[in-house]
């Protein structure tokens, strides 16, 4: 079975798709680069390295130095599917991202994008 196309993709192509959507939305930059690190276990220099390597998504999740216990309280719907259903855990992974960056476009406070409160 061939992987999935986003699996392929460079993290830097998508990144900037991340961050444009957050300002359109009155968001900004840093907000999507603390997304990443709680998500990721990342810190802003790893995360600026993976763009800078423009690393696959793929091996951007698989090599993400600690994947954050509380990423499954994410629930919802993204591209039409539930991410808590989502099989695969590479794709899994990605989707919660992207659910993450969803709410804080949709103006969601931060502490419970992070699932703080």
């Amino acid at each position: 079975m061939a992987k999935h196309k986003i699996y392929t993709m460079s993290f830097a192509s998508v990144y900037p798709h991340y961050i444009k959507k957050a300002e359109r939305k009155g968001r900004t930059k840093s907000e999507v680069d603390e997304i990443i690190r709680w998500l990721t276990g990342y810190n802003q220099e790893e995360i600026e390295a993976q763009l800078e390597k423009e690393t696959d998504f793929e091996t951007f999740i698989a090599d993400a130095p600690e994947m954050n216990d509380s990423r499954h309280l994410i629930k919802g719907v993204i591209c039409g599917v539930r991410v808590e259903e989502i099989e695969e855990p590479t794709m899994q992974e990605i989707r919660y991202l992207d659910k993450l960056i969803d709410e804080l476009a949709k103006g969601k406070k931060m502490e419970k994008i992070l699932r703080q409160a």
